[in-house]
């Protein structure tokens, strides 16, 4: 049996709860991490195997280090835009515990993020600690996956060669096949079911905001698929935004339009994900995973690139995808989903396959569309789970979800109480060792005072003594 160590937020066969999901961020911040990760899962579940889900929050202690050695064969890391001045510190964690291990580590899909102009002067800060992640990876396996032309040129500018470019895992959910995508030359009508996705930083690109609003206002039959765990949270808990009487332009707020009426989802599992996306007509909008996710529910979607990581992955893919930067805030959405051109996606699908499982096989790990039963048991098993539902706004009603909310005010309640405790204590320790330093001033002040006196003295002897001896001498003159 080979024991496969996975970096992933959750096994895809563990059905959690959402507040399970909000409470320990098993989506490691994006629900898009769950997408590519639960696909190596179930690619590297092959005959012979065994897969367990290390998390993503990182623990580099020789402990643990050890522990790993002991029990896995092989650490397989699944990332995403892990090359970014904000993913520093977490890359840092990771390199450390590579180094500890004696075992293979396999890097799959890996990819730096800059902007759409694909400028890595930028990266700079932080290629000391690429150049280290990289060095320590490489120690322990052939090649590192890198998702597309852009992280492979940066890589071998710091130095690396040992690097394929395989795209990203997600996309090979099926092997080798690709689902068809359902377009229809009806097109898309005010009636249409639209799935939108909205990257907020991508507001600081293009006019992202006006579009999602226009959308908003058009399509009554219209999702917004947020995807970060500030949004799950957002939904879970509600704010005050609407009763401050603001008006985000972004859906950052439950004022805004799309969270206000209900149109508003996180998904917080793959799956579940892709069977809602199924029932849509068109999904557009600048996350790249929200619409992978749509297209391998066949369902036809469209990216509006913003950044270097979403336009790497369809320049690989032929994911059909428009710039954001200079778009006019008023696309029709149905123009976007006559252009959407999904032919490349399709003719090219096999040549990319057979690249990623040269990949693998270069580095020791079987896939199960080649060495296993392409993922038949992996899909009967999904299908006999009873996933959840993705998130929604809470509308203040019994959702089932008090007992944790009262917990976890309990609990902030418990951990502010301490660390005022804790506060109260040291400014209390502060003002004793205030009061002691004022008394030792003014002891070394009463000592100064008393030096200074004696200098004085002193200084005024010699004096008194010269003057004696002057008027001595002019008494025997």
């Amino acid at each position: 049996m080979k024991n496969i160590l996975i970096r992933s937020g959750k096994s895809p066969f563990h059905v959690a709860t959402r507040t399970e999901v909000v409470q320990q961020d098993l989506i490691g911040t994006n629900s898009g991490n769950l997408l590519f990760s639960d696909a190596a899962h179930k690619l590297l579940l092959a005959p012979g195997t065994d897969i367990t889900s290390n998390g993503i929050k990182t623990d580099y202690s020789a402990e643990r280090a050890a522990q790993i050695n002991e029990q896995y064969d092989v650490f397989v890391v699944p990332l995403a835009n892990a090359f970014r001045p904000s993913f520093e510190a977490s890359l840092n964690r990771l390199t450390k515990l590579i180094e500890q291990l004696t075992i293979p580590v396999v890097v799959i899909g890996v990819g730096a993020q800059v902007g759409a102009d694909y400028d890595t002067e930028r990266l700079q800060a932080i290629d000391p600690s690429v150049k280290r992640f990289m060095k320590a990876v490489l120690k322990r396996s052939a090649s590192v996956g890198v998702r597309g032309e852009l992280t492979a040129g940066y890589l071998n500018g710091l130095g690396f060669k040992d690097v394929d470019i395989i795209g990203c895992p997600s996309m090979f959910l099926y092997g080798d096949t690709f689902p068809e995508i359902r377009k229809t030359d009806a097109g898309i009508t005010d009636a249409s079911r639209i799935a939108l996705n909205v990257s907020p930083d991508a507001a600081r690109v293009g006019p992202i905001a006006a579009i999602a609003q226009r959308a908003y206002e058009r399509f009554d039959d219209l999702a917004y698929y947020a995807q970060n765990l500030t949004d799950a949270e957002l939904l879970l808990w509600g704010d005050t935004s609407a009763e401050k009487g603001l008006t985000p332009e972004l859906p950052t707020a439950a004022a805004h339009g799309l969270l206000r009426d209900d149109k508003t989802r996180v998904p917080t599992d793959p799956y579940g994900w892709m069977a809602e996306l199924r029932e849509y007509d068109f999904a557009f909008g600048t996350r790249i995973h929200g619409n992978i996710a749509a297209l391998l529910a066949g369902t036809p979607a469209l990216v509006l690139c913003h950044d270097s990581r979403t336009l790497e992955l369809c320049r690989y893919f032929g994911i059909p995808h428009e710039m954001l930067a200079g778009m006019p805030a008023d696309v029709d959405p149905a123009e976007l989903y006559q252009k959407a051109d999904f032919g490349g996606l399709h003719a090219g699908h096999q040549e990319r396959w057979d690249r990623f499982a040269r990949f693998l096989d270069r580095n020791d790990l079987k896939n199960t569309y080649t060495h296993g039963d392409r993922g038949a048991a992996f899909e009967e098993r999904m299908a006999g789970l009873d996933l959840p539902p993705s998130i929604r706004m809470w509308d203040g009603s019994d959702d089932g979800a008090y007992g944790y909310r009262f917990a976890w005010l309990h609990e902030r309640a418990e951990i502010a109480r301490k660390r005022l405790d804790a506060a109260v204590r040291r400014d209390t320790e502060l003002k004793e060792r205030n009061e002691e330093l004022t008394a030792q001033v003014e002891r070394l002040e009463k000592q100064l005072a008393a030096l200074e006196r004696r200098v004085a003295a002193v200084d005024k002897r010699p004096m008194a003594r010269l003057g004696g001896v002057l008027r001595g001498r002019g008494g025997r003159g």
